[in-house]
């Protein structure tokens, strides 16, 4: 009767999934600092075991390993986690929408606190003008576009295997921790004004400029999840369609098949009348606690595929490491 009760609504399940995984990445990220740490110190700084799951940080390179997997049948050793995150999710988009970016992503988390913050400072949360967003919200799939025609098109095989070899990709992870501990003023200032738009429009990175979330859309659009409105049993109070933080205008569908739906089930969450709105799987409607299963479970078995198969942990050396590290200001220069 408890379990039932807590997972009559959602939301107080996925934010503790957001804030446990946005709490995990950050201690990763700690990590992964103090790891870099010993080796920028020349070793005078303690030693720690380097986690691969900072690798999710690389979605840019994932791209270039995923081609170089597709079109060499072999998966990068460097940082075979980047691409089995970026499959995992891929994945976890076809078979629950972009639950990746509700429930599991770090940068919507945040994004989402940011929003939430804002209606309390302001009362309210704005929106662009219709005539606006439509062109807005296509920027990110302009931005994925342009990152996988330079990848899958313009850049050869012999390419994608020298950028794969190169010293600058072995240590990227690395310039990637460089950008957030070392922030120009410029970069600093560009952060600063997406967390302001991010307070005052609902999602602004997530529905404009994210090319992670338009990848993840085109997985989306083929999954046969869906939001599913019975309209016998709907009251047409449009509470659905005022839940929705991606402003899809669910009371007036039978069921949802836009790519920006991100299965948080905030509309399931907020309907008053049982069983008039539910996310289905085909034919099938998916009780809430098996959804939060289907989530975790996908995240789980991707991650646990990758170790299982020695496709999780870094190739690279203590030796390598220690060669390469003190070099990473230098490199891609």
């Amino acid at each position: 009767m408890h379990l039932k009760k807590l997972f009559s609504t959602l939301a107080p399940v996925r934010w503790c999934v957001q804030w446990a995984f946005l709490l995990w990445c950050i201690f990763l990220g700690v990590q992964f600092y103090l790891f870099v740490r010993h080796f920028e110190s020349g070793g005078l700084a303690p030693a720690y075991l380097r986690p691969p799951g900072v690798e999710g940080f690389l979605p840019i390179g994932a791209l270039v390993s995923l081609k170089h997997w597709l079109a060499n049948g072999q998966i990068d050793p460097v940082h075979p986690a980047a691409l089995v995150l970026f499959l995992t999710f891929a994945l976890l988009s076809f078979l629950a929408r972009k639950a990746f970016c509700s429930w599991l992503c770090p940068v919507g988390t945040l994004s989402e606190a940011l929003w939430r913050m804002g209606r309390r400072l302001f009362g309210r949360n704005f929106r662009v003008w219709s005539w606006l967003d439509w062109p807005l919200r296509l920027v990110k799939y302009g931005l994925f576009a342009y990152f996988a025609k330079f990848i899958f098109i313009d850049m050869p095989a012999v390419a994608v295997r020298g950028f794969l070899a190169a010293p600058y990709w072995a240590i990227s992870d690395v310039k990637m921790l460089h950008f957030f501990t070392r922030l120009s003023a410029t970069a600093l200032g560009v952060v600063l004004v997406l967390a302001l738009l991010s307070m005052l429009i609902q999602n602004f990175w997530c529905r404009y400029l994210c090319p992670y979330g338009a990848w993840l859309s085109l997985f989306s659009t083929l999954s046969p999840a869906r939001i599913v409105r019975r309209q016998e049993s709907c009251s047409d109070c449009g509470a659905c369609s005022r839940a929705c933080p991606s402003r899809i205008a669910v009371a007036q569908k039978k069921a949802v098949y836009s790519p920006e739906c991100t299965g948080c089930q905030s509309c399931t969450d907020s309907c008053p009348r049982p069983g008039a709105l539910y996310m289905g799987l085909g034919p099938l409607a998916i009780r809430k606690r098996f959804y939060l299963l289907l989530i975790l479970g996908v995240f789980a078995l991707g991650v646990g595929w990758g170790m299982v198969t020695g496709h999780w942990e870094s190739s690279l050396s203590y030796a390598d490491y220690q060669r390469l590290i003190p070099l990473a200001e230098r490199l891609g220069h």
